[in-house]
């Protein structure tokens, strides 16, 4: 299955070229196709399997909670993979999206903005394996920086930094700023509006 992920891309997909890319037989491709779909990931229309941008690292994710390698698994994702799921997963929840923003003056690129009831979720996505504790201060002092450059180039904006990581166990919290493992990305939204006191609010002066 980890394999497949290779051959999980936006559109539409033959098992016959999915084995090429993959390196299986078609046999195997297809099992591994049908798999992919019974679990949610993609669809089949006739012989073609459709695919979504952020649907290799759904299924990566659920390979790593069925407790498949960490290591094989980050090998076949990019961060394109990992920024498309948490702009799905914004989408799904109403929010409007703005992918890859470029500020400048200085020049300053946000990965996703997630805007909703007059507050935008300003994400930076971190496809890390492993975290120390420095690397993440200065992810978090590095976002808050983007967000305030964001707030004074908006009109009446309200903004929350938010840190979405690949590999990690639980949300953690520095100078405020939330932390979340892409797998409790979608319950971290849920509860977001609720939260809001919790966490760094920058806002237009």
């Amino acid at each position: 299955m980890i394999q497949g992920l290779r051959g999980i891309i936006p559109g539409g997909i033959s098992s016959k070229d999915f084995s090429v890319i993959t390196k299986t037989s078609e046999a195997d491709s297809k099992k591994i196709l049908d798999e992919f779909v019974q679990n949610g990931i993609g669809i089949k229309k006739e012989k073609i399997y459709l695919f979504e941008s952020g649907d290799k690292l759904r299924a990566a994710i659920q390979l790593l909670q069925n407790g498949c390698p960490l290591d094989e698994i980050s090998v076949v994702l990019d961060w394109k993979d990992f920024e498309g799921l948490v702009a799905e997963i914004l989408s799904d929840k109403d929010f409007a999206v703005i992918k890859n923003l470029i500020l400048t003056k200085p020049r300053m690129e946000i990965d996703v903005i997630g805007i909703r009831l007059g507050v935008a979720m300003l994400i930076d996505c971190k496809h890390w394996k492993r975290y120390s504790s420095f690397a993440l201060s200065t992810a978090v002092k590095k976002q808050i920086d983007r967000t305030k450059q964001y707030v004074s180039k908006t009109q009446n904006a309200i903004a929350v930094p938010v840190i979405v990581t690949l590999y990690q166990d639980k949300v953690n919290f520095i100078d405020n700023v939330p932390i979340v493992p892409i797998f409790q990305f979608s319950s971290f939204i849920d509860e977001f509006y609720g939260n809001l006191d919790q966490m760094r609010t920058i806002k237009t002066n």
